[in-house]
């Protein structure tokens, strides 16, 4: 039992990781250890620690806790965990079957790094044009997208600090729309600017935080409303330093 309890917190942390909102793991881990004998379980979970405790029938009680420190977006891998859950509740599987299934997922290569750069430039382009920039506003957000995408990875991989690494992209993506203003390639920094820091905004992590709060988990909900705005402040704290720096950008 406590192999099974093992293999069911390496799925609920992974889909922790994959930005799964609270109440979905908790309840896929109730209908994971139901399926797999025990007859009560008790699950406490937030955004980064995870508590699981299971009782079998001749009354022996289990217990185990994760810490997490990773977060992230991947909703194909979230898929195909719901997909194993499903799997597990449906079909009788060991503890060696579940290692494997799962190993199996975390195998599977995730987007490449050169189409994330590719599209965090197209989002940036098509949102300097959405909010009224010209199409050098729009050739120079795709640059700043890119440049922006790349300091995320590199700071995730080297400081694992995400709302540093959102200070970061954000300080560059204003710095390079400034640099261009004084290079008169572009005649407002406004649109290039807004463009570019759009992928930086917590939108997924605010909605789940909303849905965590609707749904009764009040201290997950909490958390991560409080990680979305402190994001936010760094995105905005990045463009106020270069600013400041510059004497005032704004035109």
């Amino acid at each position: 039992m406590n192999e099974l309890l093992d293999c069911g917190l390496d799925i609920g942390e992974q889909m922790l990781i994959c930005g799964g909102e609270v109440h979905r793991v908790e309840d896929s881990l109730k209908r994971i250890f139901h399926a797999l004998g025990a007859s009560r379980i008790d699950v406490f979970i937030i955004t980064s620690s995870m508590i699981v405790t299971i009782h079998t029938a001749n009354g022996e009680a289990f217990t185990q806790t994760r810490r997490i420190t990773d977060t992230g977006i991947d909703f194909e891998r979230l898929h195909r965990l719901n997909a194993l859950s499903r799997k597990i509740c449906c079909t009788k599987m060991t503890a060696a079957d579940i290692k494997r299934e799962l190993s199996r997922i975390m195998a599977c290569k995730s987007y490449p790094f050169w189409l994330e750069c590719i599209c965090h430039a197209a989002i940036a382009g098509c949102f300097t044009l959405f909010f009224g920039g010209g199409i050098i506003e729009a050739a120079v957000s795709l640059a700043a997208g890119m440049i922006v995408r790349l300091l995320v990875i590199l700071s995730d991989r080297t400081v694992k600090n995400k709302i540093f690494s959102k200070f970061i992209a954000s300080f560059a993506a204003t710095a390079l729309a400034w640099i261009a203003f004084r290079l008169c390639i572009i005649p407002d920094v406004n649109k290039v600017i807004i463009g570019s820091i759009m992928a930086l905004l917590p939108g997924i992590g605010l909605t789940n935080a909303l849905r965590d709060l609707l749904v009764g988990d009040s201290i997950a909900g909490l958390l991560r409303t409080i990680e979305a705005c402190i994001t936010a402040l760094a995105i905005a704290a990045g463009y106020f330093i270069l600013a400041m720096i510059a004497g005032g950008i704004a035109v």
